[in-house]
Parts: structure tokens; sequence; C-alpha cells
């Protein structure tokens, strides 16, 4: 782990870089794969389940025997705790409904939106190291709550053809339509083509590694919508001499135990900080199970110390992190500065394993600082709004010439005619 003092701002472009591959350089492979569930259907998912996931499958819907064998195996803790999570993503995605409303933007020109839930959407639950039954409830329910008709499910299987069983419990509790064994890039296709097995949907949400964040990149190109682009996680933690060294470690720690390629960050105006953050994050470390890989993160994660809050605030924005946790003694102050984060973490007590899991905000954020454009995965997500006019013939009479001298401006003689045949008319 780097510990780097005093940047110029010069050097924080450098400072900001991702460990991410360029997916681009995926993209040969990705469509090979594409093209193949494209043209065989399950067959080639089947195939590719066999040569990827070691393990052959018969069929790849998840039957309603496999559901109920994995209710028996979810303990009452654990379904407890998921029905808790799903309760509070529900309430808090719940509050955000639209509610649209007429508006008379000229006298007899009416003006609205509707919201539409969009009718078939696909959701991407990695496997991976974890079992990330959290993000099923992150996508499923407020696809729900949005009035999605189908919700389609894929993930990959272990090698014995089986889901995890946490996985099917959530999907259950949250209302998945359809759950199928299918993981990484042929999962994309399957829900962006349709096979004989899979529907074909109208958006893709989900994270995964590099080669689903290519198929997800090339399929958006015509086929689908996509969410977000995504890669690996990553936490920006901002602390002050006020803040606890070892909520700080552990912040960090349960960031970069989430893969090699994640990274953590802490940015601190106060230097005193550093050496006991330091040193508790060699302490925690030494008692996790997931070591090794956690370590593999550290390598590419950074301490950082600047002159100023100021500059602690400027850096961030240019950073755009995915999760940021302000540990500070005015963490509301800086909190309002912020411009560019995915999910915002405040005060001593709010670690961002609550976002992941309990809270009831959404964990499922942008990347690689794609923060500066995109928002994390909301209820509008799964929502189209349509806008609708309706114009009587006193509105015509008094936008028309308007239109008319716009149209005939743009050289768009048929636009203008089709108000001056009305006004004719009147």
């Amino acid at each position: 782990m780097e510990i780097i003092k005093y940047p110029g701002r010069e050097e924080w472009s450098s400072l900001i870089k991702r460990p991410a591959l360029d997916v681009t350089t995926l993209f040969d492979t990705v469509r090979t794969v594409l093209d193949e569930v494209r043209e065989q259907g399950d067959t080639a998912v089947k195939a590719y389940e066999e040569k990827f996931d070691k393990v052959l499958l018969s069929s790849l819907q998840v039957s309603e025997e496999e559901m109920r064998e994995a209710d028996a195996l979810v303990t009452e803790d654990l379904k407890q705790a998921i029905r808790t999570a799903k309760a509070n993503i529900e309430k808090f995605h719940a509050s955000q409904r639209f509610e649209g409303k007429k508006v008379e933007t000229t006298p007899g020109v009416t003006c609205w939106q509707k919201a539409v839930a969009i009718e078939k959407v696909g959701l991407y639950i990695p496997g991976g190291t974890a079992p990330l039954f959290s993000t099923v409830l992150m996508l499923a329910v407020p696809a729900r709550i949005a009035g999605c008709k189908e919700i389609v499910l894929c993930t990959p299987p272990n090698r014995e053809g089986k889901v995890h069983p946490a996985i099917l419990f959530a999907a259950e509790v949250a209302g998945v339509s359809k759950i199928f064994k299918a993981g990484g890039i042929q999962a994309i296709a399957a829900m962006a083509y349709g096979t004989e097995s899979v529907p074909k949907v109208y958006k893709i949400f989900g994270p995964g590694n590099q080669y689903v964040t290519a198929a997800k990149q090339l399929v958006s190109l015509k086929e689908v919508a996509i969410d977000m682009p995504a890669g690996p996680s990553e936490v920006e933690v901002i602390a002050d001499e006020t803040a606890n060294p070892d909520f700080i470690a552990a912040d960090f720690l349960s960031q970069a135990e989430h893969g090699v390629d994640s990274q953590a960050i802490l940015v601190t105006a106060s230097e005193t900080i550093v050496e006991p953050v330091a040193r508790a994050i060699q302490e925690q470390l030494d008692r996790l199970p997931r070591k090794e890989i956690t370590e593999k993160s550290l390598a590419h994660s950074r301490i950082i110390v600047l002159k100023d809050s100021r500059e602690v605030v400027d850096f961030t924005n240019q950073y755009a992190p995915e999760h940021l946790i302000i540990q500070t003694a005015d963490y509301t102050a800086i909190a309002e500065r912020i411009e560019n984060a995915g999910s915002v973490f405040m005060g001593p007590y709010t670690p961002e394993s609550a976002g992941d899991y309990a809270s009831g905000t959404n964990h499922t954020l942008p990347t690689n600082g794609y923060a500066k454009a995109y928002s994390g995965v909301n209820l509008d997500s799964f929502i189209k709004k349509i806008t609708f006019q309706e114009i009587s013939s006193d509105g015509i009479r008094a936008l028309g010439s308007t239109i008319q001298t716009m149209a005939a401006n743009e050289h768009l003689d048929a636009h203008r005619n089709a108000v001056t045949i009305r006004l004719n008319t009147i």
C-alpha cells in the first residue's frame, strides 16, 4: 500500500487511476461467445457453462424442487436478515415513486409525463468467491416496486449444478419471475438475445467481472439497455484526526476483500492519523480469512495526505468514488461539497457495509469515475417516462406562429405546414 504525502494537483490524474483492465481488449473474445449464443441458444449456453463453470447442465432453469431445497438450507437467522434488508430497501425505493403533474405551458397547451415500468428486465448475479444474495435484493426489489412484469435472473451454478441457496431464497422473497443457471458472457448473451429457455429482456442490470462488463457494453450497442458501465469495486475514506483508526481500517479492508482488483484509498489533511491507520490495517488484515485476496487489493490501494480540506474535497470530486465514507468532525459540511460519488456514508457509525446490505440504499453503483455522470441503481432505473401533450384550438392559435417561425428558419416546410393547415381551419 502506497503512502503519498502532499502531491501537487498536477499529480492527481495519475493518483485517481484504477487498476481496471481496458475491457475493449476483450471484445473479440466476448463477441465469439455472444454470436454463438445468439445463433445456437441454449445449446451454446450449456456448452459454455461446461467450459467455464465446469458443469454439465440438462436444464438451465432452476426448478421448483430446487427452490424448496434452497429454502430448507438457509438458516432462520439469515432468512430474517434477508427479510429485514428487503424491507428497508423496499421502503427507501418506494419513496422514489414519480408523481407527474400536468403543466399548462401556454394557454391551451398542456404537457405531462407518465412513468411506465420497463416490461422485461434481466438481473445478473455473479458467482465467484462470494454469493452475492444482497445484490438480488438490490435489483429485484426496485424492479418489482416499479412494476416490471418479468424479472429474469441469471447466476452461475457450482460444479454440482446448484445455485447458492441464499441467492434462491433472496430471489423468492424479492419477487423474481424466473431464475437460470448461467454465468459470464453467455448469461448476458442469453438475456440480450433470448434463447429457448431464457426470455429476451429490454434492460440488463448487475455487476460482474471484466468479461461481463465487456459483454454488457457490446450488447448495449443495439440489443438492450444496461444499467451503467461497471468495473472493480472501490471506496474512498475521508478522515481527520478525530476519526477512529480502527474504523477506517475496517472500512478499508471491507472494500479490499471484494477482489484482487478492488481499490481503497484514504484521503486526509491530518498526517497524524496515517501511521495509526496503517498499523490498524495490518493488525486487522492478519485476522481475515480472505487475507490473500485482500493483500493483493491493498497493493494498489493508497493513503494520500493533502494540504487542507479544500484539496481533499477537490481530489474527491476528481476521483468520483463509488463509495465515499466521511469520518471527520465536520462530516456534514464536507458531504454538502461532494458533487461526484456513487453513495456517501456519513459519520463514524455508518460503515459502507450498511449500504452494501441493509440500510435501504442501493449498492449497485457507478465505478471507475463514472459517478461524474451516472447515478447508482434506483427506482427510475426500471422506469421509462413517456411525455404527453394536448393542444386545444386556442392553444394552437397562441403557439402556432412560434412553431411556424422556427420551422421556416430550419428550412423544414412540412413542419410549418402541419401547423398552417390547422390554423386555416380555425
